[in-house]
């Protein structure tokens, strides 16, 4: 008996040539000139002439994905009855056209593919790689979600500016840290997390926010300019001592401090090189000391640069 001689490529690109012809049946059976002319039209990826878009539909060809993406657009603002999402044919060609092009109708998706697709791919009763995925970073299967998590809010940020967020955590601190990170906030455990108040988002519970991320971005700063400024640290604290428009409450509260002589001893040595090993203490003296006041200045979801302004008891000085 003869093996069947079918490879899972030459399977993917029939796959992907009924894909088209079924299209573009429900299209109503144009024409190729009439659907590069379609494509010329309208606001598509690539000009595609009648015998590209013939290539294509018939398989004697696999085009790149502009080409693809261009007639299965035009073929759907074709169809009529039933009418045809555009964007969900491009979504659905996308992974057809991947699978005829790398021979890998079982692989994982691409982001962009996962970003474009629609669900998960199991409504056949097959698990596909994505749905493993799915299942898998879903924090919902490893916990219980915190109920005030599940309460409708106003996002801070969108969706691309979050993922953006993300992808810069994983970078800095590795895939690890933010996904333990994640799990924790899911649990209920969320910076400016407060009884009763859904994800921490009101005005008093974002304020807790923007102070400790204010904090944290002052003492990186304050890190930079140690490095490179001499006698810094002591000339700041003149400033302080001799800044009359002082807060008096900030100024005692500074004044207690320095009572301290251990506390003391520790400022005096900070250097870029120690700062971990030095107090939290320690830490929010050497901020009073440098930094006169820093606020927000931007938006909620840029960058500390954009979003914080920094006021210094003594200025930077001018850029080289």
């Amino acid at each position: 008996m003869a093996a069947d001689a079918t490879s899972p490529l030459d399977q993917a690109r029939q796959d992907l040539v009924r894909a088209f012809e079924e299209l573009h049946r429900a299209a109503g059976s144009p024409g190729m000139r009439k659907v590069s002319t379609m494509i010329a039209q309208g606001d598509h990826p690539a000009v595609v002439s009648h015998e590209g878009v013939r290539s294509a539909i018939k398989g004697l060809t696999l085009p790149r994905w502009e080409t693809v993406q261009s007639i299965v657009a035009a073929l759907a603002t074709a169809c009529v009855n039933p009418p045809r999402n555009p964007a969900d044919e491009v979504a659905r060609f996308l992974p057809l056209w991947h699978a005829a092009r790398e021979g890998e109708p079982g692989g994982m998706k691409s982001a962009r593919e996962l970003a474009l697709s629609v669900g998960w791919g199991t409504d056949d009763g097959h698990w596909t790689p994505e749905a493993l995925l799915g299942m898998m970073i879903n924090p919902f299967n490893a916990i219980e979600i915190d109920p005030s998590l599940a309460v409708p809010h106003e996002p801070l940020v969108s969706e691309d500016e979050w993922v953006q967020l993300g992808v810069q955590l994983i970078k800095e601190h590795g895939a690890e840290l933010a996904l333990r990170a994640l799990l924790r906030t899911l649990k209920g455990d969320y910076v400016g997390a407060v009884e009763g108040s859904p994800f921490g988002y009101q005005n008093p519970d974002q304020e807790v926010v923007d102070a400790y991320m204010a904090f944290r971005y002052g003492c990186d700063r304050i890190l930079q300019r140690l490095a490179t400024e001499p006698n810094l640290l002591q000339r700041s604290i003149s400033a302080m001592h001799a800044d009359e428009t002082m807060d008096r409450e900030d100024r005692i509260s500074m004044l207690q401090a320095e009572s301290d002589p251990s506390l003391m001893r520790e400022i005096m040595i900070a250097a870029p090189q120690s700062w971990d090993d030095l107090s939290e203490e320690a830490h929010h003296q050497i901020f009073g000391y440098l930094i006169k006041s820093i606020s927000p200045a931007g938006r909620v979801g840029l960058p500390p640069e954009q979003r914080f302004q920094i006021t210094w008891r003594i200025p930077e000085p001018p850029a080289t």
